[in-house]
């Protein structure tokens, strides 16, 4: 594999600031779509720019996932093709979900250039707001040991912290703080190398050592997780008491990136029922939870969200009530057997289908 390996001046993230600075100032691409630190500095949001002032507050990596980046770039183009070119920066996970809203054709991809980095996870949304400056102290560990107790349970596990899916790949992984590693995914990425006068001619060996290094640890310790969660869920009574703590609160379908429908069964008149078949469903149960159908809800997300999940964790994070997302930890079983799905990027086969 081939790519470009850049020094690190101040540290990386001023380096990769710097990289896309070039690139707005060059023209190769006319906006960013980049998560900056809010005014009150507690947190992130996406934020399209194009003044490049704004950079000062940008960050391509932050600690925590407020909004998955796949949302962000769906409620962009969800009506049409952007006319000016945007660079995206987005983790792996993001990424995926951004080309799954592809293939479902929520997400528009043309002059769109994704840019993906190299993801040691994100902090529990919760654990930073209530100390941003040790969040970000924490965070800034996760990148010696790649598989920190800081980051949320499902990044721990994640084996997709680095995949080649978008135009243009950061990879930090084997550097030891001294380079980036710029790889090109598609023609989109050699045009930005080639626009900014970087040739992708190095080997990317340390690189690719580094990742597989990590991943295989990752799997190991997935497998295990895979294997603690069968006994917890496994029958009917088990998986009925993980969800009997939840509150109905629909949060784990707001935050999602892949739940895109603009009217769902759940909020439609359909379960909008009058108060005598409540009553009818009490009196033959002896008793009825209220709200209602709070399982069927889960079942039917479940149905609807497996071959799509690309275990970004949102639904883990906006849970009130700390239910695990069961449906990112499983989705391997769902997948096609040759190739993952979700890895899968062939625009020509959306455009003729």
């Amino acid at each position: 594999m081939k790519g470009a390996i850049l020094s690190i001046e101040k540290d990386r993230e001023e380096t990769i600031l710097k990289l896309l600075e070039r690139g707005l100032v060059k023209g190769v691409f006319d906006t960013l779509l980049i998560p900056l630190k809010v005014p009150a500095e507690d947190s992130f949001a996406y934020v399209l720019l194009k003044n490049q002032a704004l950079l000062d507050r940008a960050s391509p990596l932050p600690p925590v996932m407020p909004v998955q980046g796949a949302k962000a770039l769906s409620s962009l183009t969800m009506m049409g093709k952007s006319k000016q070119k945007i660079a995206v920066v987005m983790r792996p996970c993001e990424i995926s979900a951004a080309i799954e809203l592809y293939k479902l054709k929520q997400i528009d991809l043309e002059n769109i250039f994704l840019v993906s980095i190299d993801c040691p996870g994100v902090l529990q949304l919760s654990d930073y707001t209530k100390d941003p400056k040790k969040g970000i102290e924490k965070f800034t560990e996760t990148f010696d040991q790649w598989g920190s107790d800081f980051t949320r349970p499902v990044c721990r596990i994640c084996t997709k912290f680095s995949m080649i899916v978008s135009d243009l790949h950061i990879g930090l992984l084997g550097s030891e703080d001294k380079s980036i590693f710029l790889i090109p995914g598609t023609e989109k990425g050699k045009y930005i190398l080639e626009s900014l006068d970087i040739l992708p001619e190095n080997d990317m060996e340390d690189w690719e050592t580094k990742v597989k290094d990590v991943r295989k640890k990752r799997e190991k310790k997935r497998q295990m997780e895979h294997e603690e969660l069968k006994s917890k869920i496994e029958g009917p009574d088990k998986f009925l008491e993980i969800y009997s703590k939840c509150i109905n609160c629909r949060n784990c379908m707001r935050v999602c990136p892949i739940c895109y429908c603009r009217e769902c069964y759940f909020n439609s008149g359909a379960l909008k029922l009058y108060p005598e078949n409540y009553m009818i469903r009490a009196k033959n149960k002896g008793g009825l939870r209220l709200p209602p159908d709070t399982l069927l809800f889960h079942l039917g997300r479940m149905s609807h969200m497996i071959f799509s999940c690309v275990s970004c964790g949102s639904c883990e994070d906006a849970c009130p009530v700390s239910i695990p997302p069961l449906v990112t930890y499983k989705e391997e079983e769902f997948r096609e057997i040759e190739i993952p799905y979700v890895e899968t990027y062939q625009p020509e086969e959306i455009k003729s289908g």
